[in-house]
């Protein structure tokens, strides 16, 4: 026992740091949780302050915006999934293909800069294409075309186009990499054999690249559903610029619940969302996981 504990002791004082961070970060606030089911007073503090029982979960379920924040939040994330899927493969594809190392660093580097980029600047880049008197869009391509200047942020249908293609533009960097780094660690004499054989580009990413991807897709795919029901928040409060024209299309649970939490103090409703938002995604991870152990077991995360 001795001797195994000094031979894995590096890879134990290597784990330390980051499951200390787990500890403090994730789960000594989980006690926090109690407060989504009381009346939270700061005077009296978490333990202190009365139970409401299950009052604090009406804000959410009982009002009239509920289902439009769910629905929102569902289909934005199911489609931000699988476009950040699919166009993250071809990516990463692409630049796997290309000669040039030098390039390929660039590429690389290139799809990652959006991804690392603050909300807040986010929040200005659209606005300076989308502004109605000063923006790209609007002077510089529908006046070429004869088109009237649009007043993008009170026009809530456009919305839906925009939100996915900046989260797109934004997000794909992340999953890119993940997919690159498992595509270098295919063994090389996979393609040699294939194409020795006769096999076209399209039939080696097809019969290659794809089934080692694979478990890679299903990891990632898992943890986002995991957080199916939170939401980017800069992403629906900062790029939309908080317009309440266009809360049909922008609303989610995340800035419904800031709104209210700003606009009543109320701490408890904000943590009964939380908890709610945690519990839901928690059951459906698990039933992925469970779909996905049936079809596939070696590829289910447990």
């Amino acid at each position: 026992m001795a001797a195994k504990l000094r031979r894995y002791l590096p890879l134990y004082l290597m784990f330390l740091p980051g499951a200390i961070y787990l500890l403090i970060n994730n789960y000594i606030p989980m006690a926090g949780i109690i407060v989504a089911f009381k009346k939270y007073n700061a005077r009296l503090g978490i333990w202190k302050s009365p139970f409401c029982g299950l009052a604090n979960f009406e804000f959410l379920f009982k009002s009239p915006d509920a289902w439009v924040i769910t629905r929102n939040t569902i289909l934005y994330n199911v489609v931000f999934i699988a476009l950040n899927t699919v166009v993250g493969i071809m990516f990463a594809i692409f630049i796997c293909d290309t000669v040039s190392k030098k390039l390929k660093k660039v590429y690389q580097s290139a799809i990652l800069f959006p991804y690392l980029m603050s909300a807040v600047i986010l929040g200005y880049i659209v606005y300076a294409f989308l502004s109605q008197s000063t923006g790209i869009v609007n002077n510089s391509i529908l006046s070429v075309f004869g088109k009237e200047a649009v007043n993008w942020y009170a026009e809530p249908k456009y919305w839906p186009f925009i939100l996915v293609f900046v989260n797109l533009w934004k997000g794909v960097g992340y999953g890119c990499l993940i997919y690159i780094s498992t595509i270098n660690g295919i063994d090389p004499s996979l393609y040699e054999a294939a194409s020795l054989d006769g096999a076209t580009k399209w039939q080696q990413i097809k019969n290659i690249t794809l089934p080692f991807l694979k478990s890679t897709v299903i990891t990632l795919t898992l943890m986002s559903i995991g957080r199916i029901f939170y939401s980017d928040f800069g992403l629906f409060f900062q790029v939309p610029r908080d317009s309440g024209l266009l809360y049909s299309t922008t609303n989610v649970i995340d800035t419904y619940v800031y709104r209210g939490l700003m606009k009543s103090g109320n701490v408890g409703m904000s943590a009964a969302a939380g908890f709610y938002q945690s519990i839901i995604g928690f059951i459906i991870v698990l039933t992925a996981n469970a779909v996905v152990r049936k079809v596939s077991e070696e590829n289910a995360m447990f």
